[in-house]
């Protein structure tokens, strides 16, 4: 058996919603347990798997999340850096909407354009514009999920649909060009797709670690972006995403 086609097929196995063991997909497909691991490990690099101890599951399932201020504390450097960078885009006079994150909040910290309207469904975010006289903040409303302090429902999605704005700045947990952009849970995935569509200019703003994971639920395809701003990323990857219309901006 070809290594693709074995890889095809514990693909395939996993994605029956089995975990599996390395030294079981060893046995059944007669190869040694290193050329498993580094199957898995070509297939978890892909966003198709989930690594665990000792074997596999399927990245699909994995719907855990950590909770606003879990996330805060990781990769604090590069959602500094991206913030500060993706606030660059804003300029005077611009209507932006901010998407509830810890990166988008490191955005809301880095603005220096003056008469600027943000639009949020963060609750964090507006608080800490709420001091900022030269910046209009409008809320939109909502229920509040206590993990992400993110304002989510029909109401948040109503309140999005009566503007049109420049840019919308959105966060994500998981970026694949295969899957799109995705994040655990389908009620923030519908806020974002609301925001998306009523913006002029789409910017995704994540940290290196998101790209190549995939989430519950699907925000838009990478094509729906205009740029994604993050961290770092190596031509070969850029190429790929501009092949799809997406600037990627790191510098």
């Amino acid at each position: 058996m070809f290594a693709e086609e074995r890889k095809s097929k514990i693909a395939r196995i996993i994605k029956e919603g089995k975990s599996v063991r390395v030294n079981e997909l060893a046995k059944l497909f007669g190869v040694s347990e290193s050329t498993i691991r580094r199957d898995l490990n070509e297939l978890e690099s892909l966003g198709i798997i989930k690594r665990t101890h000792g074997g596999a599951i399927n990245s699909f399932a994995a719907t855990f999340e950590l909770s606003f201020a879990e996330k805060q504390d990781r990769f604090a450097k590069e959602k500094e850096y991206i913030g500060k960078l993706a606030a660059r885009y804003i300029e005077d006079g611009d209507t932006i909407i901010l998407d509830s994150g810890t990166t988008t909040q490191y955005i809301a910290r880095s603005i220096t354009a003056k008469n600027v309207t943000v639009i949020t469904n963060s609750v964090t975010i507006a608080y800490e514009l709420s001091n900022r006289e030269d910046i209009e903040v409008i809320m939109t409303g909502g229920v509040i999920r206590s993990k992400t302090k993110a304002l989510i429902g029909d109401i948040a999605q109503n309140t999005l649909k009566q503007f049109r704005c420049n840019k919308a700045f959105i966060a994500a947990n998981g970026i694949s060009l295969e899957f799109g952009v995705t994040t655990p849970t389908y009620l923030e995935a519908a806020v974002k797709r609301t925001m998306i569509e009523n913006a002029k200019k789409v910017f995704l703003v994540a940290d290196s670690s998101k790209f190549g994971q995939v989430s519950f639920a699907l925000i838009c395809p990478i094509e729906r972006l205009d740029y994604i701003v993050t961290d770092k990323m190596d031509e070969s990857q850029k190429k790929e995403f501009r092949a799809l219309g997406v600037e990627v901006i790191t510098e």
